[in-house]
């Protein structure tokens, strides 16, 4: 669990991991240079409560306190808390019963509710719904690229997994999603528990609302890095699905890394027959005709990506062999 300047809401995320039902488990608690009361707060904490071990830090940033932290765990599964959301009593168990029936799962996280109701705006919501939306490997497998498929305080990693990745790193993009695309490429099979398990506290005082790791381009940046390992490796030449905002910042992502743009698909005929970046833009009808090109989805409107999806399916594609889906 890493704080930092954490007080205003540990009282609580103490007490829920408290009421777990599961009670062999130790928390190891990062104070991560916390400028308020954390530090005292986590110490009272531990000379009342035998499994609590207190680690205080220089502030480094959180991919290096998680890191730490997890050095410091002696247990064979690694779970993730936060220092200001809720966790549901029977979260512990449930993740570890499906651990112990999946022997093939290597990490597992559940479904999430943003709370409190008020601060909770629609991209927070529209996110929470896709997530309760996967539960199963195959859905995550396939959806790695969109986001990330496992909302990182739900997490419980077995131990060697983590380690044979090499833990947590800090790469400027999110720490969360680093790790997560990193196991999808070592071949571990995630998966959610399919209940609610997890209140995560939203609010504009978050690192993903402030913190440049957590912007836009950093995840595009964070995709496209990855892309090139997995679906993009050798390839030099790729089309995009998607003409619009999300679509350009891609491209910009793309080149960036080397990659060429052969051209953009698009159903709105103010923007088919005009380029971008020197690629031409055709109407998305066109796509079976340039199937020896690898396609990447980049349309980030509700309801767009099924729709897609089932296009490319009739026309004989194959997801991942001949297209992604990453926004």
């Amino acid at each position: 669990m890493p704080c930092r300047d954490a007080a205003e809401h540990l009282g609580l995320a103490v007490r829920s991991l408290g009421l777990q039902t599961y009670r062999d488990f130790e928390v190891v608690a990062v104070n991560d240079g916390s400028l308020d009361e954390t530090g005292d707060l986590l110490e009272r904490w531990a000379a009342r409560e035998p499994r609590v071990r207190v680690a205080h830090r220089a502030r480094t940033g959180l991919a290096e306190a998680l890191q730490a932290g997890a050095a410091e765990c002696r247990g064979e599964l690694i779970a993730r808390v936060d220092a200001d959301d809720v966790t549901h009593p029977r979260r512990f168990s449930e993740q570890i019963r499906l651990l112990a029936e999946r022997p093939d799962v290597s990490a597992v996280g559940t479904q999430v509710r943003y709370f409190p109701h008020e601060a909770v705006g629609w991209g927070a919501r529209r996110y929470q719904q896709w997530l309760n939306g996967l539960t199963e490997p195959d859905a995550l497998a396939r959806d790695v690229f969109v986001e990330c498929p496992i909302a990182h305080p739900t997490l419980m990693i077995r131990r060697p997994a983590l380690e044979k990745v090499g833990g947590y790193r800090a790469n400027g993009w999110p720490e969360d999603y680093d790790l997560i695309l990193r196991l999808h490429l070592a071949g571990a099979r995630l998966a959610n528990v399919p209940r609610v398990l997890h209140f995560w506290r939203e609010g504009d005082g978050r690192a993903s609302r402030s913190d440049p790791r957590y912007s836009a381009a950093a995840f595009q940046h964070c995709k496209v890095h990855y892309l090139r390992q997995s679906s993009l490796a050798g390839h030099r030449r790729v089309n995009l699905w998607g003409a619009g905002r999300v679509g350009k910042a891609f491209a910009r992502a793309l080149l960036d890394e080397g990659l060429q743009i052969g051209g953009f698909f698009d159903i709105d005929p103010r923007k088919i027959g005009q380029e971008i970046y020197g690629a031409p833009v055709w109407d998305a009808r066109e796509v079976p005709e340039h199937r020896d090109t690898f396609l990447l989805v980049v349309v980030g409107a509700a309801g767009a990506r099924e729709l897609i999806r089932q296009q490319l399916d009739a026309a004989g594609f194959h997801e991942p062999q001949d297209y992604r889906c990453i926004a």
